[in-house]
């Protein structure tokens, strides 16, 4: 199979597993979840999807491995195939909008979890060819840097949703120079290294990354989406679970009249029936119907929502006081004619917050000609030592817009 993908050419798909896998519906379901969730409102071209990056990931995976084997590291066909195919199948565990309405509809257990469990039901599906898949995705097997080709701060997962989301959003600073970062890769001591001509391209990285989560991922426009987005649902939820009557699919009705969470998946199974009937297209038609819903919480949140009447966003410099908060949703409560608590859904702080490079995960490590290795930090001069493990942090004030009668406190 051969696919033409906007970012990286044209990408070969080998025959047998990784076709089945590519054709198969619950990594087919990826084409309809979008990879940024609603940050369309602020980029009108990032509508591309999970389905797409996840071809690209197990593309530059398998790039990985060639230049690997280019350079003398032995790895055989079967831990090749197994990278490749959980680099395929990384991303499978998502739910509807991607990261925005994780924690929504299933808290406590993350994408990842769920993703585990799906290649476990592909496997059994496959009569157990996603064995090795599985253990170097769950980090169990012995030659560990076949798993940081999977998750690192410098792995293919990274490296195809910088250049994917650069491309798409057209916020060229984010581009990456992926092809670059991966012929510099290397192996040593079991661990994934960047040869010492890469460490400036590896600050580029670096660079490219933290500019993309201040100008994409945390940009308080799409915060402000994602929060909208999420209160809608929670408020649909809190009202289900009352036991009113929420116009939704199925599968979206599941998850608003129960509260799946850890100890509830460990007690069920039905529920991830449920999931991988769940894509965008559930929830944008349920927000289209709650817009005429009579509890004037949800129709205004989804009417908001639809036609992108988002919250209005104050930066503040310290977190908002709890008797300024409760002050603010009274004056929100008396203009909407709701209660305070409902308010709640009309006002509120979110603090986001982003490191350049964190000592405190894995390493990113630099091989030098002598054969010694050295992180990252050790090995730039673009990371000063005060600019390593430092968290900067942005807080937000979100409130509804109300043609200026109310006045925030800040």
């Amino acid at each position: 199979m051969i696919i033409n993908d906007p970012v990286h050419g044209f990408i070969e798909i080998g025959d047998g597993l990784a076709t089945w896998l590519v054709k198969h519906p619950v990594v087919f379901r990826l084409t309809r979840i979008r990879q940024l969730g609603p940050s369309y409102y602020v980029y009108p071209g990032g509508h591309h999807t999970r389905f797409e990056h996840s071809i690209g990931a197990h593309y530059l995976a398998c790039k990985a491995v060639d230049t690997l084997r280019a350079k003398g590291n032995y790895i055989s066909d079967e831990e090749a195939e197994g990278v490749e195919m959980a680099m395929l199948l990384h991303d499978i565990g998502h739910g509807p909008m991607s990261h925005a309405l994780e924690g929504v509809l299933v808290s406590g257990v993350s994408h990842e979890e769920i993703s585990l469990m799906l290649m476990q039901r592909l496997n059994a599906e496959s009569g157990g060819k996603l064995d090795l898949a599985i253990s170097i995705f769950k980090d169990e097997y012995p030659r560990r840097f076949l798993h940081e080709l999977i998750q690192s701060q410098l792995d293919m997962d990274r490296m195809d949703y910088l250049c994917r989301d650069s491309f798409f959003t057209g916020v060229r600073e984010g581009n990456i120079g992926a092809a670059r970062i991966i012929k510099m890769l290397n192996v040593k001591d079991d661990k994934l290294v960047v040869e010492w001509k890469g460490v400036y391209t590896i600050e580029n990285y670096l660079m490219s990354r933290r500019l993309m989560y201040w100008q994409v991922y945390l940009h308080k426009t799409v915060i402000a989406a994602q929060t909208l987005l999420c209160n809608a649902l929670r408020r649909a939820k809190q009202l289900a679970l009352r036991g009113e009557e929420i116009a939704a699919s199925p599968a979206l009705a599941y998850f608003l009249q129960h509260e799946v969470d850890d100890a509830f998946v460990k007690a069920h199974t039905e529920w991830l029936d449920a999931f991988v009937a769940l894509d965008d297209s559930d929830v944008v038609c349920a927000m289209k119907q709650w817009r005429h819903h009579p509890d004037k919480v949800l129709s205004t949140l989804a009417d908001d929502y639809i036609n992108r009447n988002l919250y209005k966003v104050a930066e503040t410099q310290q977190p908002v006081k709890a008797e300024q908060m409760a002050q603010m949703r009274s004056q929100m409560a008396q203009i909407m004619g709701i209660s305070p608590e409902e308010a709640r859904y009309f006002v509120m702080e979110e603090e986001v917050n982003q490191v350049l490079y964190s000592t405190k995960d894995d390493h990113i490590l630099i091989l030098f000609k002598d054969g010694t290795v050295h992180d990252i930090s050790e090995s730039s001069e673009l990371l000063e030592s005060e600019m390593v493990d430092k968290v900067c942090r942005r807080r937000f004030l979100f409130y509804q817009r109300t043609n200026g009668l109310f006045k925030p406190q800040t």
